[in-house]
């Protein structure tokens, strides 16, 4: 559970106006929704646990414009939003932006762990730069709006948090032939970033294009970058390699 006095600054940093629909995401007992709904027009509440989901609706009755929906926001039909506030479940960091990235939206307020958030905004050179902060470049500018203190928490937690903003970039940074193999690609590659990336890629296109060792080697040698580290690549250069992969 989060301090309600956390809440007006969430709703501001979204620009919360009567006009929006908002996504709520790991609602708990629905705090956070019932503010929100006096501000926008209607809010998502997704919830997983169909306990809480019981109390949810008990909570919340009487609340109109705020819809309950049970289940995985992984997996679950979700009704179409243009912006999303909300204290998700840490575990679900990485997967929650991938599934937003897919999606439309104006912007997105949200409440993470400090370490994940270093992940999402490391650059080059920096020891948290990988995967996540990569493909994150493509679809989105990132603004680290301010720290969440523990005492905020119930129970309290023994890590830091921050509230971030996301917003689609109005143009993607570079063109790629297949956004789903550069996701891929990059975090098969970041699994081994500290490789050339003739060898870290290697695995992939003898994989992807069901072909000997000998032949796949072949193809890599024909690839930019071929000799530098995975960690020392940028955003951009990923998506030249995911270009060279497609062919």
């Amino acid at each position: 559970m989060v301090e309600g006095s956390l809440f007006p600054c969430l709703a501001d940093y979204a620009l919360l106006g009567k006009s929006d629909m908002v996504l709520d995401v790991g609602v708990g007992f629905g705090f956070l929704s019932r503010f929100l709904a006096e501000r926008c027009r209607r809010v998502l509440a997704v919830e997983l646990d169909s306990r809480i989901v019981k109390v949810l609706r008990e909570q919340l009755v009487g609340v109109a414009n705020v819809d309950v929906i049970e289940g995985d926001v992984l997996r679950v039909q979700v009704p179409s939003f243009n912006k999303v506030v909300s204290v998700p479940p840490y575990q679900i960091s990485s997967s929650l932006l991938l599934w937003l990235f897919e999606r439309q939206f104006d912007c997105a307020v949200l409440v993470f762990q400090r370490e994940f958030v270093n992940r999402l905004v490391a650059s080059v050179g920096d020891v948290d730069y990988g995967w996540l902060a990569v493909v994150a470049y493509y679809y989105v500018d990132v603004e680290v709006l301010d720290d969440v203190p523990r005492w905020m928490f119930f129970p309290r937690p023994e890590v830091d948090s921050v509230v971030v903003r996301l917003k689609p970039k109005r143009s993607f940074p570079f063109v790629l032939k297949d956004v789903v193999m550069f996701r891929r690609l990059v975090q098969l590659m970041f699994a081994r970033r500290n490789r050339k990336v003739r060898n870290a890629v290697l695995p992939s296109v003898k994989c992807i294009d069901n072909i000997s060792l000998e032949c796949a080697a072949e193809v890599v040698d024909r690839f930019p970058f071929r000799d530098r580290r995975v960690r020392e690549l940028a955003p951009e250069d990923f998506g030249v390699l995911a270009n060279a992969l497609v062919g």
